[in-house]
């Protein structure tokens, strides 16, 4: 790999026909994900990004370069740099009020044991937001809460680990939550708040990738976030990711998607509760 330090002024070129199937080819077949030709302009410009670092000049030799890394590294970190993050705390957010309402009456009944998946976790917003809105619930704090969050992009899960945000993108967390779990600190770069590590111990972060199907993870789960991600995905990529939130729900679970999302056209045993949250048999 070329030194970033020595790299010249980069020219960069507008990927060919071949060069964008080439690259549609490898997110698809290795991450499941289905690049339409609208992504165009967005997979030239997160590539460019490698080709900056990398001091690469031109597509074809970045291309060379994937190719003969036979450690995948360098794929990894494309998949990284094409991979959309778009996240915030309590998106969508009556999502959180459903898991917040229906996890009270669990354990108003006498659950003490809860377990949740946020599928394509990205920096750890959504996890981090999920845990706020469980550990806020009045008898919480003697129940045994754990989260698993999993995102395919090890660089957003360094962030979330790190569990570190900049003040603007905490603006969406209800003050109450941010004063009660957030540490507001002064750094160089600005203000951060850090998440508390009572939080951070109620979460798990794992790299999973939603297209090696079936998952390695043990249920069952209470509910499962898998929210704006399968829109990424073609018919057959969905129905098995839905199968195997099937199979890791534990009868009575919920599974959330996206607002933008829905299940209809996969044949699934799930009953609809509402847009974008259903109720497994």
């Amino acid at each position: 790999m070329r030194d970033q330090k020595t790299s010249g002024v980069v020219t960069v070129q507008r990927l060919s026909d071949e060069q964008f199937e080439t690259i549609r080819a490898l997110m698809c077949d290795h991450v499941g994900i289905v690049l339409q030709g609208n992504r165009r302009a967005l997979v030239e410009s997160r590539v460019n990004k490698r080709l900056r670092t990398l001091g690469i000049a031109q597509y074809g030799e970045y291309l060379d370069f994937l190719r003969a890394d036979e450690s995948g590294g360098e794929l990894a970190l494309l998949i990284d740099a094409i991979s959309t993050n778009v996240t915030e705390f309590f998106r969508e957010g009556d999502h959180f009020d459903f898991i917040r309402d229906t996890a009270a009456r669990w354990l108003a009944k006498g659950r003490q044991k809860l377990r949740f998946w946020s599928a394509a976790c990205s920096s750890g917003e959504e996890p981090y937001s999920l845990a706020m809105a469980l550990r806020s619930l009045p008898g919480s704090e003697a129940a045994d809460i754990r989260i698993l969050a999993t995102d395919i992009s090890t660089r957003m899960l360094r962030q979330a680990v790190q569990g570190s945000y900049l003040a603007g993108t905490a603006a969406t967390i209800p003050a109450e939550l941010a004063n009660r779990f957030l540490l507001r600190q002064q750094t160089p770069d600005g203000e951060v708040y850090r998440v508390h590590d009572a939080l951070k111990n109620m979460i798990v972060f794992r790299r999973l990738n939603l297209n090696k199907t079936p998952f390695a993870i043990r249920g069952a789960f209470d509910a499962i976030m898998c929210r704006n991600v399968m829109i990424y995905f073609d018919q057959d990529l969905r129905a098995r990711i839905v199968a195997e939130a099937h199979r890791l729900l534990r009868p009575g679970g919920y599974l959330m998607v996206g607002h933008a999302e829905t299940l209809i056209g996969i044949e699934s045993k799930f009953d609809f509760v509402r847009p974008a949250i259903y109720r497994r048999h």
